[in-house]
Parts: structure tokens; sequence; C-alpha cells
């Protein structure tokens, strides 16, 4: 078959395509025939070498596939060869015609999302559900920010706290961007135009946010800070660099920092998500939005794109 393989750690260029070879599915295991792939900030992290946890060399990226499932290993009951279905992980890299995923790491794919919608739900909607709901605890009524919200996480996030009942207000860097949260139904403000805080600040009636979500901290913490109504958080999704702040900004309102990474969430915290997630999905609450589709030979320049603002939804890899 068909895959990436990075031997180096690096810029982009270190993506290679290459024939491998795949065993069969283990215990508990399923071997999935790949339709689209989902490409991911934290892939380009990993690939350069910079993010904490790093895998063993040679390795494939990815971890989110959506295809059909070619085999299965024993005492695998709750899948059959056939069904259609997404991942939230995968045992041998998602960036290849086939994958190797374990059974609790699969879910089931509804008929009217299509296979790159399917990419969307393993990293960016369970990010974007963790963030409000089990980190950022947002509730019916809560004022939520979501920075970058015209982005896969960010859309996502808006659509899933509308249907929880939150007052949604985003943040993009187009107007194009700002069309699109806006078609979502949520407020939208372009970051790019000088005053926006003081705007958003004004359209909460000066109460600021209960909660916000935060895709460049290293840019945008202290703002947040100041844009917290008393007893706010604000969850860090992502950040490129350091910031230096003044730590009193949360005292005087009680407010709360707290950092987000997919991989601390525990067995029962994963399950619980793609559970909501599948309930969203089937009331029509979350649809992701696709932005472009790429080629495996392209996936160098999916990385480029992935770290560029105004992708407007998911970037897609196509075997």
């Amino acid at each position: 078959m068909k895959a990436i393989v990075v031997s180096e750690f690096g810029g982009p260029e270190v993506l290679q395509v290459a024939e491998c070879k795949l065993g069969a599915p283990g215990e508990g295991e399923v071997l999935i025939q790949v339709k689209a792939v989902g490409v991911n900030p934290v892939e380009t992290y990993i690939r350069a070498g910079t993010y904490p946890r790093l895998p063993d060399l040679p390795y494939t990226p990815g971890g989110n596939v959506a295809g059909t499932v070619e085999a299965c290993g024993p005492g695998v009951t709750a899948l059959k060869v056939g069904d259609r279905i997404y991942s939230a992980a995968t045992k041998t890299g998602a960036y290849a015609e086939k994958s190797i995923c374990k059974v609790v790491d699969v879910f089931s794919l509804p008929d009217n999302l299509s296979f790159a919608q399917g990419t969307a739900l393993g990293v960016p909607a369970a990010t974007a559900w963790r963030g409000l709901f089990t980190r950022g605890e947002g509730k019916k009524g809560d004022r939520v920010l979501i920075h970058g919200a015209s982005g896969s996480v960010g859309q996502a996030a808006v659509q899933l706290g509308l249907g929880a009942g939150l007052e949604v207000y985003g943040t993009a860097g187009s107007s194009e961007g700002c069309a699109l949260v806006e078609k979502l139904g949520a407020d939208a403000f372009d970051h790019n135009m000088a005053g926006y805080d003081r705007e958003m600040l004004e359209a909460t009636s000066g109460e600021g946010f209960d909660l916000i979500l935060e895709m460049l901290a290293n840019k945008n913490l202290e703002m947040d800070l100041d844009l917290l109504a008393p007893g706010g958080r604000v969850v860090i999704i992502g950040s490129r660099g350091r910031i230096e702040m003044d730590p009193r900004a949360t005292m005087g309102k009680e407010t709360d920092i707290r950092g987000l990474a997919l991989f601390n969430a525990t067995t029962q915290e994963l399950i619980d998500t793609h559970v909501a997630l599948a309930k969203a999905m089937e009331k029509g609450i979350l649809s992701p939005t696709i932005s472009h589709e790429f080629t495996m030979e392209d996936a160098p320049a999916a990385h480029d794109l992935v770290m560029k603002d105004g992708n407007g939804g998911k970037i897609v890899l196509v075997p």
C-alpha cells in the first residue's frame, strides 16, 4: 500500500510517499480502507519535532481517518466488514491507503456525512466538545467567545455551542471568514480590525464572556483576560510561542486559564464525547465544512496550508 513515511523530523518536505506493508489487525483491532484523512495542526508540530510527545522514527503521521472496515481482528464484535467509520486515533498512522485502529478508537459515521466530513470529527469536533464542556464547563446561557471560529475546530465549537444553548460569538481574519461564522449563527468580529476587542465587549453590554476558546494564546491571552466576566475561563487550544503577562490579571475577577490537549482525555471522557457528537450529528447540529482536498503526494502543501489563516474548514488528504 501507499503511505506517507517520515524518516526525520523537519519541514514539510520530510513527508515522503513510500510503499509499505501492513499486517492483519490484532486482538481488538480493525483494518480500515481509508477514504479520507484529516490534516491537523498538531501533526505539523510532531513532524517538525517540536511537540512534547514524539513518535519513534520512522512513522506515518495522523490519527484521523474515515473509511470502511476491511477486516476485523479477534474479539471485535461491535463492527463488521463494510461499516462506515471515522477514527479518533490510529495504531499505524492515518496518512495511508489503509490503517489499523483499536476498535475503541473507531466510531460509526452517519450516512448523511461524507468520508471527508468524517475526518473532522476525531480531533476537531472532539477538541471543540472538550473545550466547551469538559475543560470549559460551558452551560446553557453562558456567553462564549471562540477565537478562530472559521477554522475546523472553531466551526464545530460554534455549532455545538449553539446546539447546547450557549450565546456564541466568534472571530475570523477576513470578511469571508466572518460571513461563514455568521452563517453558522454566531456574532462575528474581524480580529484583524483595530478595536475589535472593544466591539466584542460592547456586544456583551460590558459584562464580558463566561468562556473563551483560544486558538492562538501567544497573541490573544492577555486580551482574553480583560474580556472575561467574573469567574470566567479561558481554554487554551492552540499557541505558537511564548507570552509575557502579569498574573494579577487573573486575580481581580478570579478567572481561570485552562490548557487542553486531547490526548489527556480518559477513555470514558472520549466515549462520552463521541456519544455526544453522534447525537449532535443525528440532530443536524454538527455538519463539518471541507475547505481543501489534497492527494497524498501533496501532503507537504497541506501541511503548509493548515498553518495559515482563512482555511474556512477542514483540510483533507484523499489516498
